[in-house]
C-alpha cells in the first residue's frame, strides 16, 4: 500500500510521462461522481477507485486500488476461467436434485442448487421487481452477549450463498458460506461441506464490516486481507451483516448509527469506557448530540454510540467510592482519573474515565450542552455568560451584552475563552489570538497585502487542523468587535477576518446561536461595519445550507475581501472559464458555491443546456504544468478547488510561488457524448464541440486522411477568420501576399494534424498552403453556423465519434498484443484501438464489463465473453494495462458515469451493440486513418457539402 501511495503522490511513473502527453481526451467532461477521488486531495495523493457492476449500475467497492491478495483464497487459481449459466451444469445437479437424500439432509433450496458454478450469475440477472429471497439452511442457534451487555438470542451461526470477489480474476464467484464458532468457511457448493473448505477466516476483534456503495455489497476487513462480498438481495445481505456484527459486537459502517463522513466532532480523544463492570480503552468523538466510540481514530465504523439528547451528564465524586468499582480488568486505573457518567433515557449508565482535569472539563461542558442541559456551573466564564444569554432568549436589553468579559478590552488574553482539552491547545489558542491581533492592528496596504494573506491563511489553517479552536476564534473575533468604537481600521479588519471565517467553518451549539445574535445586533446597511455584518449573516446561512469547506482561503479570496466590501456583491468573487475555441466567460461565485451551482450559472450566461443534457463538465489544469486535467466533482466548493490548486503550486515551487501572476485555469468542455442528445444542441454547444474535435484532429487522436483533414481545416478557418481574400495578381510579392501566407501558416499550425506536417519540405508546405487557400476561398460567404453544421456532420460519420481515448500498453499475459493501444470509452462500451491506425481491435459492451479500476499501479478491466453460443459457456478475462495513474482515475470515473447513465432507461433510448471480436473493415477505415473516402474536388462549392 505504501508503494501505491508513493506512486500516486508522484502522479505517474517516469516511463509514462511521454504516454500521458499523448493521451489527452478525445472528449473530456461532465460532472464526475460525488465520491470521486479528488474530493479531499485533488492534486496530490491521487488514489484509484474500483467499481463493480451490480444490477446494471456501477458500484464503487473500494476507494483504493486492488492488491492481488485482496479477497484472495484457495479457490482463486488463475487469471482465466470459465463459468456456466443457470442453464448449464445439469450433470452436477443430478446428485443433489430437490428430493434427493443429500438435498433433504442439507436443507438446500432449488434456487441454491441452480447455480453451483465457479462464477456467479450476476445479481442483475434476477428480477428487479422485488427482492430475490433464497431459503437458507441456518445452523444451530447459540446465545451471546449483545452490544448492550444483555443476552442476545439471535442466531450466531448461519449458512447460505454469497458472491465473493475473486483475488486473481476480479469478478464475483458464487460460494456457499458457513459461519460457525467465530469462523467463516466457504465452499463451491453445499454438497462440499464434508470436504476441505476453499477458504476460511477467523472473526476476531480486529475485523471490521464496511458497507459498500448501494445496498448489496459489504467488505469484511481482516488483518490479512479484505473480502468483498455481495448477496442476491438486500434482505439476505442484511441478515449476514446482522449476524456478523452481533458476533463482532461492532456497528456496520452505514447510514444507520454512523456519523456522516463530513461530520465534525466537537471534541475527541482516548477515554476508558466502563459499563456492566467491563472496561475498554476506546477512541471517543462527540458529533452533534451523539457520543460515538471506536477502536482507534482511523476507524470509520464505531463500536457503538450513545444518544445524549435529554440524557443526564454529570461528574462522579469518587472520593468516597472504593477503587474496585472503577478498576479496569487486568490492571487498575488509579484513583486520580476523573470520572463522568452518562445516563441516557431508558438505558443503564455508562462511565467514562478521563486522565486529566482539563480533558474532563472539556468533555463535561460539551456533553452537557449536547444533552440540552442549562448547567451554569460548567465551562469557562465566557461560556457561562453565553449560556445565561441563551436562557434569557437573547433579550436585547439584557445587561449581559455589556459584560466586560464579552466586550472588547485593550488587555490581551491570558487564557482561552472556551473550554479546551489540553495545555497544548490552550497555548495554541493564545498564539491564535496574537496572530489575529497582528492581522487586525497592522493597516492593510495594497503593496504589502501578502503579509495579511499569510497571517489569515496561517490562523485559519490552524483552526482547520485543530477543530477545537474553531469556537475559540469566533469568540475572540466577536469579543474584539463588541462595544468598540467604529472609527478605527482595526475594527474593519476584524470584521474582514470574521468574513473570511464564515464561509469556511461554523461554531457549534450555543456559540452558533451567539454569533447569529451578534451579527443581527450589528447589521445595518447604512454603515461600513453594518454591511460587513450583513455579509457575514449571508455567509453563515449559506454555510449552514451548503456545508463547511475543506481548505483554507486562497489568496484570491482574501484579497477580494480586503480590497472591497463584499456586501455590495451577491457573488463577491469571479474567475474566467475557458472554452475550446479560445474564448472565456467570467463567472461569479461566493464562498460556498459548489461546482454544480457554478456550472448552472455559467450555462445561464452562455445559453447552454444543463450538463445532464449535453455532457459538459468543468476541468482544471494541473499545477505542475503537465498535460493533465482534473474533472471536478459536482459537490466540491469552487473556493476549495482554487485553494488546493494554489497550495499544490506552492509545494511544487517553494520559494518561487507565482500566486500573483498564475491562477488555476478552468476549462468547460464535453466529457460524455450521447447521440440521442445531438438534436437539442444549441449553436454554442455545436461551436465548442467542433473546436474540441478540431483539437483532437490536430493532435492525431481522430482518424482523418490528409485530404479530408485539409478540408476540415478550411472549414475551421472560415469559422475562425471569415472569408479569405486572395491578393491581386499585380503584387505577388507584396505585403498582402505575405499577410495571406502568414495567415495560412497560422491556420495550419492550429488546425492541421501535426503528424502530417512532420518532415515536410518547404516546397511541400507551399503546395499545402496553396491547396488550403483554394479550399478556403470556395467557402466564401458560408456562415460560421453553416460551417460548423457541415464540420460536425462529417465528423459524426466516424462510429466512435465522442469517444474519450487513453494511451495504454497491455500487460502480459493478455489476449492483446504486447504493443501500445488506445483504450476508447464511449456510450456504447469500451473499445481497444490500434495505436497507429486507430482501427478497432476488440470492443466490449458495458453489459459484459464486470469490474474495473485500479489494480496495484495498473488499470484493470474484467470482462465476460461468450465462447460457445451453443453450449452457453462464457469466459471471464482480466485485462491489465500500463497507464498513468491520473489517466486511470479519469478512465475509471468515465466508465462508471456511462454505465450509470445507461442504468436509467428514461435517459437513454438507444440499445447497446453487441461485442465484436474480429470486426470487418468499414469503408471509412483505410491505412491513412481515414473515416471517409476522398471526395473529388468541386469548383461549385465545398466538397463536404
Amino acid at each position: 500500500e505504501s508503494r501505491i501511495y508513493a506512486v500516486a503522490k508522484s502522479g505517474m511513473r517516469l516511463s509514462e510521462v511521454a504516454m500521458v502527453n499523448e493521451s489527452s481526451s478525445c472528449f473530456s467532461n461532465f460532472s464526475c461522481s460525488t465520491s470521486g477521488p479528488f474530493t479531499h486531495l485533488i492534486y496530490r495523493n491521487v488514489t484509484v477507485p474500483v467499481y463493480t457492476t451490480l444490477k446494471g449500475k456501477a458500484t464503487q467497492i473500494s476507494n483504493v486500488p486492488f492488491l492481488d491478495e485482496s479477497s484472495g483464497s484457495d479457490d482463486d487459481c488463475g487469471s482465466h476461467a470459465s463459468f456456466r449459466t443457470s442453464t448449464a451444469g445439469s450433470e452436477n445437479r443430478k446428485a443433489s436434485m430437490p428430493g434427493s437424500p443429500r438435498a433433504v439432509k442439507r436443507g438446500v433450496s432449488v434456487s441454491s442448487l441452480s447455480s453451483e458454478s465457479d462464477y456467479a450469475i450476476p445479481p442483475d440477472a434476477y428480477s428487479l421487481d422485488g427482492d430475490y429471497s433464497e431459503p437458507e439452511h441456518k445452523l444451530q442457534r447459540t446465545s451471546s452477549y449483545s452490544t448492550d451487555g444483555g443476552i442476545c438470542t439471535e442466531p450466531m451461526e448461519k449458512s447460505g450463498y454469497l458472491l465473493k470477489m475473486g483475488s486473481q480474476v476480479k469478478t464475483w464467484k458464487r460460494r456457499w458460506f458457513v459461519l460457525r464458532n467465530r469462523q467463516i468457511m466457504y465452499y463451491k457448493s453445499p454438497s462440499d461441506v464434508i470436504r476441505k473448505p476453499q477458504g476460511q477466516l477467523e472473526l476476531n476483534s480486529s475485523c471490521q464490516i464496511v458497507r459498500g456503495e448501494g445496498s448489496q455489497t459489504f467488505q469484511l476487513v481482516t488483518e490479512k486481507r479484505t473480502y468483498f462480498l455481495t448477496a442476491d438481495s438486500p434482505n439476505i445481505l442484511e441478515e449476514w451483516i446482522h449476524v456478523l456484527q452481533s458476533i463482532l459486537r461492532v456497528q456496520v459502517s452505514g447510514p444507520v448509527g454512523v456519523p456522516h463522513s463530513d461530520a465534525k466532532p466537537t471534541v475527541k480523544g482516548w477515554l476508558t469506557k466502563v459499563k456492566h463492570g467491563h472496561s475498554k480503552l476506546v477512541w471517543c468523538a462527540l458529533i452533534g448530540k451523539t457520543f460515538y466510540y471506536y477502536r482507534n481514530p482511523e476507524d470509520k465504523c464505531p463500536l457503538g454510540h450513545l444518544p445524549l439528547r435529554e440524557s443526564k451528564v454529570e461528574e462522579v465524586d469518587r472520593s468516597c467510592d472504593s477503587d474496585e468499582d472503577y478498576e479496569a480488568t487486568g490492571g487498575g486505573l488509579v484513583s486520580s482519573h476523573c470520572t463522568l457518567v452518562i445516563h441516557p433515557q431508558d438505558q443503564s449508565p455508562t462511565y467514562l474515565l478521563i486522565r486529566t482535569k482539563q480533558e474532563k472539563n472539556t468533555w463535561l461542558y460539551h456533553m452537557t450542552v449536547a444533552a440540552g442541559s442549562s448547567n451554569a456551573t460548567v465551562g469557562t466564564s465566557y461560556e457561562q455568560l453565553i449560556g445565561k444569554l441563551l436562557d434569557a432568549e437573547g433579550d436585547p436589553n439584557s445587561p449581559l451584552w455589556k459584560h466586560p468579559m464579552l466586550c472588547y478590552s485593550k488587555d490581551g488574553l491570558h487564557t482561552s475563552l472556551t473550554t479546551l482539552p489540553s495545555e497544548a491547545l490552550q497555548t495554541e489558542a493564545l498564539k491564535l489570538f496574537k496572530s489575529c491581533q497582528l492581522f487586525i492592528n497592522v493597516p492593510v496596504e495594497a503593496s504589502s497585502i501578502d503579509y495579511h494573506v499569510s497571517l489569515a491563511q496561517t490562523a485559519l489553517q490552524v483552526c482547520l487542523t485543530h477543530t477545537e479552536l474553531q469556537n475559540e476564534i469566533y469568540c475572540q473575533l466577536v469579543k474584539q468587535t463588541s462595544c468598540r468604537q467604529p472609527q478605527n481600521h482595526s475594527v474593519i479588519q476584524c470584521w474582514q477576518l470574521l468574513a473570511l471565517c464564515a464561509p469556511l467553518f461554523l461554531p457549534q451549539h450555543h456559540f452558533l446561536w451567539y454569533i447569529k445574535q451578534h451579527l443581527q445586533r450589528h447589521a445595518d446597511p447604512r454603515s461600513e461595519i453594518g454591511k460587513y455584518a450583513i455579509y457575514c449573516q449571508r455567509s453563515v446561512d449559506r454555510t449552514v445550507q451548503a456545508g463547511e469547506r475543506e481548505a483554507k482561503p486562497s489568496r484570491m479570496e482574501i484579497v477580494s475581501i480586503l480590497l472591497r466590501n463584499p456586501y455590495h456583491h451577491s457573488l463577491p468573487f469571479s474567475i474566467p472559464v475557458h472554452f475550446m475555441n479560445g474564448t472565456y466567460q467570467v463567472v461569479g461565485f461566493d464562498g460556498s458555491s459548489t461546482v454544480d451551482e457554478f456550472i448552472q450559472r455559467l450555462n445561464q450566461e452562455t445559453g447552454m443546456r444543463k450538463p445532464s443534457h449535453m455532457g459538459f463538465s468543468l476541468f482544471t489544469d494541473d499545477p505542475s504544468g503537465k498535460n493533465l486535467e482534473h474533472c471536478l466533482p459536482s459537490n466540491m466548493k469552487i473556493c476549495d478547488v482554487i485553494s488546493k490548486w494554489e497550495q499544490a503550486l506552492k509545494e511544487l515551487h517553494p520559494g518561487k510561488y507565482e500566486g500573483g501572476t498564475r491562477i488555476v485555469k478552468l476549462t468547460y468542455k464535453n466529457r460524455l457524448y450521447f447521440r440521442s442528445q445531438a438534436k437539442g444542441e444549441t449553436d454554442r454547444e455545436r461551436l465548442l464541440l467542433a473546436f474540441q474535435v478540431s483539437n483532437e484532429i490536430a493532435n492525431g487522436r481522430f482518424p482523418v486522411n490528409k485530404e479530408l483533414a485539409l478540408e476540415m481545416v478550411a472549414l475551421m478557418a472560415q469559422v475562425e477568420y471569415g472569408d479569405l481574400d486572395r491578393p491581386g495578381s499585380s503584387s505577388p510579392g507584396g505585403t498582402s501576399q505575405l499577410k495571406m501566407q502568414h495567415l495560412l501558416h497560422q491556420v495550419l499550425d492550429k488546425f492541421y494534424p501535426k503528424h502530417y506536417k512532420q518532415n515536410i519540405t518547404p516546397e511541400q508546405l507551399r503546395r499545402l498552403t496553396d491547396r488550403l487557400a483554394t479550399k478556403w476561398m470556395v467557402l466564401q460567404g458560408c456562415s460560421p453556423p453553416e460551417c460548423i453544421r457541415i464540420y460536425l456532420t462529417v465528423a459524426r460519420k466516424w462510429p466512435l465519434f465522442g469517444t474519450k481515448i487513453f494511451a495504454a500498453k497491455p500487460i502480459l499475459p493478455s489476449s492483446l498484443e504486447d504493443c501500445p493501444v488506445w483504450i476508447a470509452v464511449n456510450e456504447d462500451g469500451i473499445s481497444i484501438l490500434d495505436y497507429n491506425t486507430m482501427h478497432l481491435k476488440v470492443s466490449y459492451s458495458y453489459s459484459s464489463v464486470l469490474t474495473f479500476g485500479g489494480c496495484r499501479d495498473d488499470f484493470m478491466i474484467v470482462v465476460s465473453q461468450m465462447k460457445e453460443r451453443s453450449s452457453g459457456k462464457n469466459s471471464t478475462e482480466k485485462l491489465l494495462f500500463t497507464m498513468a495513474i491520473p489517466k486511470i482515475v479519469e478512465a475509471t470515473l468515465l466508465i462508471a458515469s456511462y454505465i450509470n447513465y445507461h442504468s436509467s432507461p428514461s435517459l437513454l433510448s438507444s440499445t447497446q451493440p453487441s461485442r465484436s471480436r474480429t470486426p470487418a473493415k468499414k469503408p471509412w477505415e483505410t491505412e491513412n486513418r481515414c473515416f471517409l473516402p476522398s471526395v473529388p474536388q468541386s469548383t461549385k462549392g465545398p466538397t463536404l457539402l
